[in-house]
């Protein structure tokens, strides 16, 4: 059974390695088209992402005199996940990714990600130009969805004044931005535009002049500048997904806020020693829950790279993992840094895995039906909790909001609330219009003719009595887009708002 690890500092690490890796096959799912492909460009990114970092902290141990100018942690990591893909399409192994990334991977817009730097967007440029600690602070804080305690915490920042620090360091990174636009080639009608821009930016009164409105319609450099150095209205997470990750970065945003919001609402009920300091302890709030383990596909990988590469922060190069610790990385710990809990041997977790035949039923009702027996169960799992009888008062309230819709497409939420605490869950509802969903996340789709499946992903599939289970998803639409009808829980109806 691994170790512990044995200093607050160790245990700070390990959060940070499984952040990382639970970023990387965020991202790695996005990407592939399908769960063993994910694993396995996960992998490999993943090694290939730490090869860098452990470089870069050798050559500043050395004292090379140069500061260093890599990315943060997970935008490095997450720029591996393209690389790797990039070589699986020019290898002849394209056949393993997303349809629509294979696209992107021919166009011009990739080719910016690898042309010369000062083509390159101006937000992955911005990001480079800061230390390291405010790159990592801006980068958890805005795109990770962080909790800022959380995030302070993780960089040994001290929490009362984070929100001051994070507010200079975005006023940095605008600087840095607006300096790398005006520093880039551009025709004349781009640099006569780059002092207004620069302006109206600034101000979240100021008005956008018509033309310089329909110059950024048609611009995309100047766009995503724009984008940059507008720090008001929310847009400075989509502006650092996309400069650094490119295809996919906002699916992969919308992933990783909501998968905050589920560990910090998806906990165990508060307790009486909760620790004061933890930012979703204490009074009306819950202690977040443990992640599951990692996909089995990708567990001696992982566990390898662990007792190799652990640890690999800040002072990392200047230490070595001790060979009597075997520190795995957890998947996700959450917003709270106590001492890591030991990981089961043969457990393994997975962020957003792809749908499978067998779901496990709730706890509250250990009689199946038709659905499938779950699978992998151990000898060691816990016993279904109180079982609750198939008739009666529907089992859970479900919404479904339509957020956006276009011609062809639209984007939808769906929220369940379970009456009953839930070890793992599935829900099921129908399309009546031949409606067809072509992506999801914080959930696993699966789809058979009119009726969709949705199977939660590890880390959110542990669920409160009263929780709230949430995911979003896209899809096509023809003609007539209804709501969907039958939504089930586990096999079971609930009833609808």
């Amino acid at each position: 059974m691994p170790d512990l690890p044995s200093s607050p500092r160790d245990a700070t690490e390990a959060a940070l390695f499984s952040e990382c890796w639970d970023a990387v096959l965020s991202y790695a799912d996005l990407c592939a088209a399908g769960s063993t492909a994910a694993a396995e460009l996960a992998r490999e990114a993943f090694d290939q992402g730490i090869g860098e970092l452990r470089a870069a902290e050798t050559d500043a141990v050395r004292g090379t005199g140069r500061r260093s100018t890599r990315l943060p942690r997970i935008p490095l990591l997450l720029a591996a996940v393209r690389t790797t893909a990039t070589a699986w399409e020019e290898s002849g192994q394209g056949h393993k990714l997303d349809p629509d990334l294979r696209l992107w991977l021919h166009s011009d817009q990739a080719a910016r990600y690898t042309g010369p730097p000062l083509g390159r967007p101006v937000a992955v440029r911005g990001l480079r130009d800061l230390q390291q600690t405010d790159a990592e602070l801006l980068w958890l804080a805005e795109a990770e969805a962080l909790p800022l305690p959380l995030t302070a915490r993780r960089l040994g920042l001290d929490p009362g004044t984070a929100a001051g620090e994070l507010a200079q360091v975005r006023d940095r990174f605008r600087e840095r931005c607006h300096r790398n636009h005006i520093d880039s080639p551009m025709d004349a009608e781009c640099r006569s535009y780059a002092r207004l821009l620069d302006a109206v930016t600034r101000s979240p009164a100021a008005d956008t002049p018509g033309d310089l409105s329909r110059h950024l319609a048609t611009c995309h450099p100047c766009a995503e500048a724009a984008a940059c150095l507008r720090l008001h209205g929310g847009g400075l997470p989509g502006a650092l997904a996309g400069g650094v990750i490119g295809w996919g970065g906002l699916a992969y945003l919308e992933r990783r806020r909501r998968a905050a919001e589920v560990r910090l609402g998806a906990g165990r009920p508060d307790r009486a020693d909760a620790d004061p300091g933890d930012p979703v302890g204490g009074s009306g709030r819950s202690r977040v829950a443990r992640h599951g383990l990692l996909a089995a596909a990708a567990l001696v990988s992982l566990l390898a790279l662990a007792v190799s590469l652990m640890p690999f922060g800040d002072g990392a190069a200047e230490s070595a993992v001790r060979p009597d610790t075997d520190r795995p990385p957890v998947a996700d710990p959450g917003p709270s840094l106590p001492p890591a809990p030991t990981v089961p041997p043969g457990d393994a977790t997975s962020t957003t895995p792809r749908p499978t035949a067998a779901h496990t039923p709730e706890r509250e009702d250990p009689d199946p039906g038709p659905e499938p027996e779950p699978q992998g169960a151990s000898s060691g799992t816990a016993a279904p909790r109180t079982t609750a009888a198939r008739s009666g008062p529907a089992p859970c309230q479900a919404d479904y909001d339509l957020v956006n819709q276009w011609p062809d497409g639209f984007q939808a939420d769906v929220t369940v609330t379970a009456q009953h605490p839930l070890d793992s869950w599935n829900v099921g509802f129908t399309f009546g219009e031949g409606q067809r969903v072509t992506q999801m996340w914080d959930a696993s789709a699966g789809q058979d003719g009119p009726r969709v499946t949705a199977t939660a992903a590890d880390y959110n599939k542990t669920v409160a009595a009263g929780g709230k289970i949430a995911f979003g998803f896209i899809a096509s639409w023809s003609g007539t887009n209804s709501p969907p009808t039958g939504i089930t829980l586990n096999g079971r109806a609930c009833a609808s708002r």
